[in-house]
C-alpha cells in the first residue's frame, strides 16, 4: 500500500514526505509538476517508491492502475500564487484536479487530506469555518473556496475520511523554490544577510508600519496536524490550521534579526528602527483591496476533534527556522 502525496516536491508536500519517512514509511508515490525543476532538491533527502508527473498520475488514477494500492492521499498540489490572473488555469489546476482526486478517493474509500487556505476568508475579521465568514478576494482564494463548498455539498454522502486544512501563513524549511511567494521569514533572512536590514510594508488598513498581523504557523506544526489526522481516520471536517494567535510582521522581523545577531544582546523593535535594521517601504498599489491585514485562526474546531498539541510562536518557530537556514548556508 502506498501513500500518495501530490505537490510532493513543493513546500508543505516535501515536508510531509519527510515526516512519513521519519515514521518508517517509504512506500510513497510523489506526484508533482517539475516544470520548475529546482523543486527536486526538496526530495533529495527523502525516500520514495516512485515519482509521477501530475498529468501521468491523473491518467493512472482514471485508468484504475492504482486501485487497491493506496493507503491515503495527501493532496497538497496547487498553484499557490495569489497574484496569478489566469483564472482558467487556476480553476483547472486547483479546482478540477482536486475534484478528480476527491471522486477517486470517495469511490475507492481512500482517506483524503487536502490543502485548503485561509485566503477563503478574504478581508473579514472572523476566521471561523462557516460560510458566512468566507469572501475570497482573488481567483486563487476562490478556487480553494469553491472546492470547500463542493466538499460541504456532498458531506452527508461521504464514504471515507475527508479533511480540509485551511493553512494560514506557513513558514519553514523547503520553501526556497517559491521565490516571491516564500514566507516573510525567508525573505527577511536573505535581506538581512545581503543588506544588513529587512524591508516591511508601511501601514495600511489602519495599521501602523509593519503592524499588520497574521497568524504565522510553522510547517513543523502543519506536519503534526496532518499526521494527527492520518492516525485518526475516523475524524473528518474542514479545519483552520494556524496557531490561534496573530502576530505582526514586525514580530517576524525582530525574531529573524535577533537570531542572526546571535552572540549580541537582543534588540527591541524601537532599537532596530533607530539603528536602521528595519526599513519600511510603500504599500504596493496592486495589493490594495486584495490584502489580508489581519488573520487569526479560530482553532475551536481543530481542538474540538482532539488535537491538543501546542503551536510554536513566531519567536520560537522563526528562530528555529533561521538557525536551520544558517546551517544550510554554511
Amino acid at each position: 500500500m502506498h501513500y500518495i502525496v501530490t505537490g510532493a516536491a513543493g513546500f508543505i508536500g516535501s515536508n510531509l514526505v519527510k515526516a512519513l519517512n521519519e515514521r518508517g514509511e517509504t512506500n510513497i508515490i510523489a506526484v508533482d509538476n517539475l516544470k520548475k525543476a529546482d523543486k527536486f532538491k526538496n526530495l533529495v533527502d527523502c525516500e520514495i517508491a516512485d515519482f509521477l508527473d501530475k498529468e501521468d498520475f491523473l491518467k493512472k488514477v482514471q485508468q484504475g492502475a492504482l486501485d487497491g494500492q493506496v493507503h491515503a492521499v495527501l493532496h497538497q498540489g496547487a498553484c499557490s500564487d495569489t497574484m496569478e490572473t489566469d483564472g482558467r488555469y487556476m480553476m483547472e489546476n486547483n479546482y478540477r484536479y482536486s475534484m478528480a482526486m476527491l471522486d477517486y478517493c470517495q469511490t475507492k474509500k481512500v482517506p483524503f487530506l487536502y490543502a485548503s487556505s485561509a485566503s477563503v476568508y478574504g478581508g473579514g475579521k472572523i476566521f471561523k469555518e462557516s460560510r458566512e465568514f468566507e469572501a475570497p478576494l482573488n481567483v486563487y482564494a476562490y478556487s480553494k473556496f469553491l472546492f470547500d463548498q463542493i466538499v460541504r455539498r456532498h458531506w452527508k454522502e461521504r464514504r471515507t475520511q475527508i479533511v480540509g486544512l485551511r493553512y494560514f501563513n506557513v513558514y519553514g524549511p523547503r520553501e526556497a523554490h517559491k521565490g516571491r511567494m516564500a514566507s516573510v521569514a525567508y525573505h527577511f533572512f536573505n535581506q538581512y544577510r545581503a543588506e544588513g536590514r529587512v524591508k516591511l510594508f508601511e501601514g495600511c488598513d489602519g495599521y501602523g508600519n509593519g503592524e499588520q498581523v497574521r497568524d504565522f504557523v510553522s510547517v513543523e506544526d502543519v506536519v503534526k496536524v496532518n499526521m494527527f489526522f492520518l492516525d485518526h481516520p475516523e475524524k473528518s471536517g474542514i479545519f483552520n490550521l494556524g496557531t490561534g494567535k496573530a502576530q505582526s510582521f514586525n514580530d517576524v522581523a525582530v525574531a529573524t534579526i535577533n537570531t542572526l545577531r546571535a552572540g549580541h544582546a537582543p534588540l527591541g523593535l524601537a532599537e532596530m528602527q533607530q539603528q536602521g535594521l528595519i526599513e519600511y517601504v510603500p504599500f504596493p498599489e496592486q495589493l490594495r483591496g486584495k490584502y489580508q491585514s489581519f488573520t487569526q485562526a479560530d482553532m475551536t474546531a481543530l481542538r474540538g476533534v482532539g488535537y491538543s498539541e501546542s503551536f510554536l510562536t513566531v519567536e520560537q518557530g522563526v528562530s528555529r527556522y533561521v538557525e536551520q537556514m544558517l546551517k544550510s548556508a554554511g
